[in-house]
């Protein structure tokens, strides 16, 4: 017996607005028509006629060696999601400015805004990979090609937010501001099925995940709680904590939202000296990842600020991130003041 599709839960979603125009519902349809493709191409690799794994020799914006299936996974998103009418212009990870619609097609009311594949240092030893993705209205009042500063929206006015998990099983998880679901795909009938529906992250936890690699470049309120984790049940926390890293925002983030737990990339002082914010981009990782853990009961700071209130300053803006565990992400908050 087949479950409920993706494709059916969006539609009932769509019926709570009397208003509802279907652009939305067939906007996501895209997104995950996309998201099969881009699971398809990472999942061959090697056995693929072309091979697609290994360095494709460019740099994206931020200076970052691309992979051969970050530029192949751009393609196939902005491919799926640039003819429909459904958006107005889309922003990635891997481009340095806005992909505007050829002149033939018509505009949307969304702004789309994505990471194609998180993770992609990962498809060389089979890690974990993902899509992560956001969407926007563009302003009523707006006309002609989009503007980047139309973009410039804080998280809290996204339309929507997920991502596509490409692991042992591919997985689809979505929040439209109703509590997060997430649909696995059922390769016998080419379809997500939900699976998990109202994911919640509990409050408290015994987990964390942090590079390590980064502890002597580490401020003092990251450092104090990654120490108190690690004195178990002998120290402040009173309880012992396992610590988990993937190398993929994709994958722990997934991770804490299945189980509990409390993702950190901190801003740190190697950072500061680059004269950088943080590691992670806000518009295509913080914010989308912020909506989900914010609906799933989880919280998500930049240990000083709530994410989703920033305002973003450019499409490539970064910011720290601490995120999961409610009362894990507000004792890290805590010793931030302390430290201010």
């Amino acid at each position: 017996m087949i479950g409920t599709t993706i494709t059916e839960f969006i539609i009932d979603e769509q019926r709570r607005y009397a208003n509802a125009t279907g652009e939305f519902s067939s906007l996501i349809n895209d997104i995950v028509i996309a998201c099969k493709a881009i699971a398809s191409a990472v999942r061959y690799g090697k056995l693929s006629d072309t091979d697609v794994l290994g360095s494709a020799d460019t740099e994206n914006v931020q200076g970052e060696t691309q992979k051969k299936l970050d530029v192949i996974s751009n393609d196939l998103f902005l491919r799926r999601n640039e003819f429909a009418g459904h958006v107005a212009a889309m922003a990635s990870e891997e481009m340095d400015g806005l992909f505007q619609l050829p002149p033939h097609i018509p505009r949307g009311k969304y702004l789309l805004i994505y990471d194609p594949l998180d993770g992609s240092t990962n498809t060389d030893v089979n890690g974990p990979v993902g899509t992560i993705f956001s969407i926007l209205r563009r302003p009523d009042s707006a006309e002609g090609d989009p503007t980047e500063a139309e973009f410039l929206q804080p998280g809290t006015q996204q339309v929507c937010a997920g991502y596509a998990l490409y692991g042992p099983s591919t997985m689809m998880v979505l929040t439209s501001g109703y509590g997060v679901h997430g649909f696995t795909l059922d390769p016998r009938i080419g379809e997500f099925v939900l699976s998990h529906p109202r994911m919640t992250i509990p409050p408290d936890t015994a987990e964390f995940a942090v590079n390590a690699a980064y502890t002597r470049f580490w401020e003092p309120p990251v450092r104090r709680y990654v120490d108190e984790c690690l004195a178990g049940k002998d120290g402040p926390l009173g309880k012992d904590f396992n610590m988990r890293w993937l190398g993929a925002m994709i994958g722990d983030v997934h991770r804490v939202l299945s189980r509990g737990g409390v993702f950190l990339y901190p801003c740190d002082t190697k950072m500061k000296a680059k004269g950088q914010e943080g590691k992670l981009r806000l518009m295509y990782e913080a914010n989308p990842m912020a909506f989900i853990a914010e609906q799933a009961g989880g919280a998500a700071s930049t240990g000083t600020q709530r994410i989703l209130d920033l305002q973003p300053q450019s499409l490539h803006q970064r910011c720290p991130v601490l995120l999961g565990s409610r009362n894990e992400v507000e004792r890290l908050i805590a010793y931030h003041q302390d430290n201010a």
